[in-house]
């Protein structure tokens, strides 16, 4: 399974983006499958902030492709976990890193 990953909004920043998620599985589109996208910072302790955390539930969007926003509540750098799902059993995800501006 192929996941791609990219956003609608150019630079990053904090606050509200929107998210595109494609997801293919030997070239052809997956069409009916669930999917989200958590977002998380680690905690930073020597600046007494807590890990930061949410998640997005993407929309169906047409041939492959899901869509939704996503918040990010500071400028840095997130952990993105991407999952895709299908009658609550998991086909594959993706992990990257994003920076906000």
């Amino acid at each position: 399974m192929e996941i791609g990953f990219r956003s609608e909004s150019a630079p990053l920043s904090s606050g509200e983006n929107t998210f595109v998620v494609t997801v293919t599985k030997d070239g052809t589109p997956v069409t009916d499958a669930a999917v989200t996208a958590v977002f998380s910072m680690p905690a930073m302790p020597s600046m007494n902030m807590p890990e930061m955390r949410s998640t997005a539930t993407l929309t169906p969007d047409g041939d492959g492709r899901y869509r939704g926003p996503g918040h990010l509540s500071m400028a840095g750098t997130w952990n993105v976990r991407v999952t895709v799902t299908r009658d609550s059993k998991e086909l594959g995800t993706k992990n990257l890193s994003i920076v906000a501006k």
